[in-house]
């Protein structure tokens, strides 16, 4: 099969498998999902002709200017020696910086898991972020880490997070966060997505048993009408399953419930307020997305993507105002790590040719005001394999001359840090400021403007799949994760 035409058969794969609800988990199952598919709108991206001197001019640029990280595994916090000397330079960029978002091409590559905990890390313990928000469940995130110290940390990873992360890879950064709850400076976890996951809301956190049971039912009502074709039904039911979610937002509010959740969550002291923001984000994915979920099941069997398109950019929209609601209302002083996909926080999403998503997303809608106090970091392997959301494996494609990655690993270095945003154009950089190839997911070919999308560029060399964690026997997960 002619290059190309693998290209677009994955990425029109990604797109299906995503749309009618099979997401990989780590056991092998089908998981319901919306949440980062690719579309099948498949845009042709060539490179424009670039002189072998002038790709030659960029690379010596690269050798001379990029950094060189000593490593990507997770610091033994144990060990008392400086053990962050190579991510210094990260400081006067960030000094100024609330966010930091940790972007990655691939949900499926370990060493992206690997050099982001290394990552938070670092920003954690000596720079003072201390709010981690996950592109998960704000609901889930919540919850789990309400009892991070009660638990152990598989435990809190598989409670909190989609089911494309459950991996060796990251349980260090879950062993760290329960490590660093006992200690003077905790690592909040949290979460910015609306999207319906395992653990579905069981509502073991209302002490009203009875409204408790009425929730759960609740919610696996919307997860299955969310993944089904039955739009009639749907609409008829809908403001039955409304009324319940409002019914549970008066039974949490209650001073008995408030008594309650301290002491089955005594690490999160906000997790009323979260869990009221989860059920008003139930009530607006009741009223509006699951229509659009069952839209988009149906445009994807017509070959109309369009309502996939909407409903992408509804959930980003909702992404975007929980983050700005933490950072506002729940966590107004503290500094924020952002993790999610490449997609969601680059900065002009819509500019991006060949974008298995041309909508505007998360990091796009951000003010200018919260893109000026933000870093944004993309991350991207230059060879090895990546897995995609169903757990399949695909070799990264070869860099194409004159490709950022191709630019990048001129350097010789198996970790290359570039920053994109305090450059100066001159010859030798002038790649950054014009369209480039990359890959997103290691062989969809995206044109993009680097310094306009990132802040600065983490290139991995040599990567592989996530070393995936199945769920024990006593996992509590009745309905699975949503990615």
């Amino acid at each position: 099969m002619p290059l190309h035409k693998a290209r677009k058969a994955f990425t029109v794969f990604l797109l299906t498998a995503s749309l009618l609800g099979t997401t990989f988990i780590p056991e092998g199952k089908a998981y319901a999902s919306t949440a980062d598919p690719i579309q099948g709108q498949v845009t042709e991206v060539k490179t424009a002709r670039t002189s072998d001197e002038k790709i030659a001019e960029w690379e010596n640029w690269a050798k001379d200017h990029v950094y060189r990280l000593d490593t990507i595994h997770p610091a033994n916090t144990a060990d008392g020696t400086n053990q962050y000397k190579d991510l210094a330079m990260l400081k006067p960029l960030l000094h100024d910086k609330r966010f930091v978002f940790l972007g990655e091409s691939s949900h499926g590559v370990g060493e992206f898991n690997l050099a982001k905990t290394r990552l938070i890390q670092f920003l954690h313990q000596e720079m003072g972020y201390n709010v981690l928000a996950f592109e998960s469940g704000l609901g889930n995130s919540s919850l789990a880490y309400g009892r991070v110290g009660q638990q152990s940390a598989e435990q809190t990873m598989k409670d909190s997070i989609f089911g494309v992360w459950w991996s060796k890879e990251i349980m260090p950064l879950f062993d760290y966060m329960k490590t660093a709850q006992q200690s003077k400076q905790p690592l909040v976890l949290t979460g910015f997505d609306m999207q319906l996951q395992h653990p579905l809301l069981d509502g073991q956190w209302l002490q009203d048993q009875a409204m408790a049971k009425r929730l759960s039912e609740a919610e696996k009502k919307l997860s299955d009408y969310s993944l089904g074709t039955d739009l009639a039904a749907y609409r008829k039911e809908k403001h039955q399953l409304i009324q319940v979610y409002k019914d549970a937002l008066k039974s949490l509010k209650t001073e008995a419930n408030e008594a309650h959740l301290k002491r089955l969550y005594p690490d999160n002291p906000k997790l009323s307020m979260l869990l009221e923001r989860s059920l008003n984000d139930r009530i607006r994915v009741a009223r509006e997305y699951v229509e659009l979920s069952i839209q988009s099941t149906l445009g994807m069997e017509s070959g109309d993507y369009a309502p996939f398109l909407e409903s992408m950019e509804w959930r980003d929209q909702a992404m975007h105002d929980n983050l700005m609601w933490l950072a506002t209302e729940v966590y107004p002083t503290e500094k924020f790590i952002v993790w999610g996909h490449n997609d969601h926080i680059r900065k002009a999403q819509t500019e991006v040719m060949g974008s298995p998503y041309p909508v505007t997303l998360m990091g796009e809608k951000l003010s200018d005001e919260m893109k000026k106090y933000s870093y944004v970091l993309g991350l991207y392997p230059a060879s090895g394999q990546t897995a995609d959301n169903m757990g399949n494996v695909h070799d990264v494609l070869p860099a194409e001359p004159g490709s950022i990655e191709s630019i990048l690993s001129a350097a010789g270095s198996p970790y290359t840090f570039v920053d994109l945003r305090y450059q100066k154009r001159e010859s030798g950089n002038s790649w950054m400021f014009e369209p480039r190839f990359a890959y997103s997911w290691g062989m969809i070919p995206e044109s993009l403007i680097a310094r306009d999308q990132y802040d600065g560029i983490l290139l991995i060399d040599d990567v592989n799949p996530p070393q995936y964690m199945r769920s024990s026997a006593s996992s509590k997960a009745s309905v699975p994760a949503e990615e």
